[in-house]
């Protein structure tokens, strides 16, 4: 068996990318999103109808209506936004793509700016923009990384944000509902479900920002209770009037 010299020195291993949070839309952002639209607009719509004093069959009717109309509007939105975000994105990619092909001495230049623009010195930038453009797949992802901000390999699919939408709106939309398809004669059963759930919710879109698990739970429960005390205060205003 070989020994390696004694001044070859292991090289360190560079950490497996991954360490960084969902932050591109895939599917974590319309899931979390999804589940807390659902939750809320579903609670707040299924209360202002309460507070009409209509018959527990209205409330489930209302309750359902806005299950299926909301998750399907959220899908189709979020289909509608991903697909456009990604046919945006991969036009800017062709027309880099056309671009290293018509001009590949002044896009080597660029990138070579680039990377001095970033404190390296000129002729070493030079050749790593130079040692780098060899392989044209590599030469547009870098391109793309360097100037445009995304990465070609890693584009956001509407399908899995759709279907992530459509779930977790579904989801949390039946939360509120859950307790009248089990028997419940009054508000409050859903009431005390949608407001955990509401600080459940808040609390899990903590692990996608900076804030604190206790203070966007709180808030999703301030913010959601007042939708659902607007819409109950409506119906009680105007249920009587309609008819």
């Amino acid at each position: 068996m070989v020994e390696p010299a004694a001044d070859e020195q292991p090289r360190p291993r560079i950490p497996a990318e991954g360490h960084h949070r969902d932050v591109n839309g895939g599917w974590l952002r319309p899931a979390v999103f999804g589940a807390m639209d659902g939750l809320v607009s579903n609670f707040a719509l299924m209360t202002g109808v309460v507070g009409g004093n209509v018959g527990n069959s209205a409330v489930i009717l209302t309750g359902l209506a806005g299950l299926a109309a909301g998750a399907c509007s959220m899908a189709a939105g979020e289909y509608t936004s991903v697909a456009s975000q990604r046919e945006l994105v991969e036009a800017e990619i062709e027309a880099e793509r056309l671009e290293l092909n018509r001009n590949p001495q002044g896009e080597l230049a660029e990138l070579a700016q680039l990377y001095v623009s970033r404190g390296v010195e000129p002729a070493l930038a030079h050749e790593v923009a130079r040692q780098l453009s060899a392989d044209p797949d590599q030469t547009l992802e870098i391109h793309a990384r360097e100037e445009l901000g995304i990465d070609p390999h890693d584009l956001p699919s509407p399908l899995v944000a759709a279907s992530s939408s459509f779930l977790c709106f579904a989801l949390g939309a039946l939360l509120p509902l859950l307790p009248y398809l089990l028997g419940a004669t009054s508000l409050l059963p859903a009431l005390v479900l949608s407001l955990i759930g509401l600080f459940l919710c808040g609390a899990v879109v903590a692990r996608v920002t900076a804030r604190a698990w206790w203070f966007s739970g709180l808030r999703q429960l301030v913010l959601g209770g007042a939708a659902a005390g607007v819409t109950y205060l409506l119906g009680l205003l105007i249920g009587g009037h309609v008819g």
